[in-house]
């Protein structure tokens, strides 16, 4: 599935580097602002001890992990609604993203120049968040106008359009974003379609020193952002992108030893890759044979042919019923055989909500 999800900040927090940790793949990384103006996609693997454990226990001729898409993205600078710096540019590639992970600077470094002068993470997320903002109002403003005329002539779906859109106005000229907003599912689908910057999820990443990824809790910038985010429904991740940059180039007990030694479980990385891919709604079920045992992204609420179809089109036209057993259940009875003598596989058909972990082959018909 061809999500994404877009890496903003001011110029000079991190974006780059990290993005080069995630994906390894060099994007440009210097110490000025603008010097990714074009965006960068990379794709990186979503991190799941399930795949292992399958292997072991399948012992496939191949292994296949499920993949997410990251777009590193330009630093945003004040006035970038109405086009300062490159910020129309920049506020377009946005759009194309499916949510945001906003990297706020949470370190003190003078070879490293701050766009404003000084370090104010709070600042600086006010002044990425009012530039969406902005850039929503104007899109909305535009669209009433168009819309009032209908409306005043009785057009029943100019009317309900009108009254989210002078919803949505009052959300923005409030310094609120449209996720913040209550609607209905209906009224949703609409607000869907208007293809508004801050209608999508948001993630922020704080990037710390190297001193603070033992313990960020006494980096009071970090507590500045998570009381931030809290307020907005949002999760924070911190993360050292110098460090994460180290540890991407490291495997195995390599790696393990070196997190170790930094006094932490899991890097940074994979728990942002994990927290992207969760924000988006996504999970993982697994095809599991002797030639492969692969994971597989689908959205959460999605029914057996549909995922079916994740594989390819023909599984979906020609569903039958989908053999079906969770992954810990499998785990525990140690293979596919016996999880059938223990009643743990079940015949599932078109109206099942596939879960994460799921364990899945398909009987199709074409």
């Amino acid at each position: 599935m061809a999500l994404t999800a877009g890496i903003v900040g001011l110029p000079n927090v991190g974006k780059s580097t990290l993005f080069n940790a995630i994906t390894q793949a060099g994007a440009e990384s210097a110490n000025y602002p603008f010097c990714t103006i074009d965006p960068n996609v990379g794709i990186v693997e979503v991190p799941d001890e399930r795949l292992a454990k399958l292997t072991e226990l399948v012992q496939p001729k191949k292994t296949v992990p499920t993949a997410f898409e990251f777009t590193d993205i330009a630093g945003i600078v004040k006035g970038a609604s109405k086009g300062e710096g490159l910020g129309n540019k920049f506020l377009s590639h946005i759009r194309e993203v499916d949510a945001i992970c906003q990297v706020v600077r949470c370190f003190a470094d003078d070879n490293i120049t701050h766009v404003s002068g000084k370090v104010n993470p709070i600042d600086d997320i006010e002044t990425i968040n009012l530039e969406l903002i902005l850039a929503d109002l104007e899109s909305v403003e535009k669209r009433i106008v168009r819309v009032s005329k209908l409306a005043k002539q009785k057009d029943k779906e100019s009317v309900f359009e009108l009254e989210i859109l002078e919803k949505l106005k009052a959300a923005f000229e409030a310094d609120q974003p449209a996720r913040t907003v209550e609607f209905t599912e209906e009224q949703m689908k609409l607000v869907k379609g208007l293809h508004l910057l801050t209608i999508k999820p948001m993630l922020y990443v704080a990037n710390v020193g190297e001193d603070d990824v033992a313990d960020p809790s006494t980096n009071e910038y970090v507590q500045k952002v998570k009381e931030f985010a809290s307020a907005d429904n949002a999760e924070v991740i911190v993360i050292c992108a110098k460090i994460e940059s180290e540890i991407a180039e490291l495997e195995g007990e390599e790696k393990e030893m070196f997190l170790e030694e930094l006094g932490i479980e899991e890097s940074g990385l994979d728990q942002l890759i994990k927290a992207s891919y969760s924000l988006l709604g996504l999970a993982t079920y697994f095809t599991a044979g002797v030639q492969e045992v692969r994971a597989w992204t689908f959205r959460k609420g999605m029914k057996a042919p549909q995922c079916a179809g994740v594989i390819h089109s023909d599984f979906e036209k020609g569903f039958i019923r989908a053999e079906t057993v969770s992954y810990n259940d499998l785990v525990v009875a140690g293979n596919m055989n016996a999880a059938k003598e223990a009643g743990k596989v079940r015949l599932e058909g078109k109206e099942y909500i596939v879960q994460d972990g799921d364990v899945m082959h398909f009987r199709f018909n074409v």
